[in-house]
């Protein structure tokens, strides 16, 4: 495959994130608020914050590849470390406060299958764009694989609390699900920062 062939896939890729993403948060965050569910609602703002990554993946494609313009692309990487970082700390802050009003989310048909239907999704995205941004050597794409990754491992650990409360009334799952993610994109935060 050319690279002209690997960055039009990189595109489709992330367009299909990108629109994947703004659906997520519209049915996240209703659902979310709707169920009480701090899960929810901070995966559906973790969906808006994919949304600006795939944004700057998309500017930097347009542009030069990083052996012509290697400073595109460290302000891509730090842009994307930028994303992950508010990601991490709003998720550690939304998960604190959940400990400490012990909400319980109450059930969700709708929210629980779109969840579950993002695991699969995300996983498949973040699998291409890292196949396809290796294949192009393409940090900034590679950096934004592992960002779909996340969010289809958020996804994963909030089916999984959502699915604890209800099985067993483990309340505190909601919350631990989002403190475990919000570590994971402060670490990815430092090493896109330091690209």
């Amino acid at each position: 495959m050319t690279d002209a062939q690997l960055e039009r896939r990189g595109r489709r890729l992330e367009y299909a994130t990108t629109a994947w993403n703004c659906l997520e948060a519209i049915i996240a965050v209703v659902t979310g608020v709707a169920a009480h569910s701090l899960a929810l609602v901070a995966f559906g703002l973790d969906s808006c914050v994919e949304v600006f990554a795939s944004l700057v993946v998309l500017w930097h494609l347009g542009g030069a590849p990083e052996a012509a313009d290697p400073a595109r692309a460290r302000r891509a990487m730090r842009l994307i470390a930028g994303a992950f970082a508010v990601l991490g700390a709003y998720l550690l802050v939304q998960a604190a406060r959940g400990f400490v009003t012990r909400i319980t989310p109450e059930s969700s048909p709708v929210g629980t299958a779109f969840i579950a239907a993002t695991v699969v999704v995300m996983f498949l995205l973040a699998w291409g764009k890292r196949r396809t941004g290796q294949a192009l050597d393409n940090r900034p794409l590679i950096a934004n694989a592992s960002m779909t990754f996340i969010d289809g491992c958020l996804a994963t650990g909030i089916l999984v609390a959502l699915l604890a409360d209800r099985l067993f009334g483990w309340w505190w799952a909601d919350p631990l699900a989002a403190a475990i993610v919000g570590l994971v994109a402060l670490s990815e935060a430092r090493e896109n920062w330091r690209g």
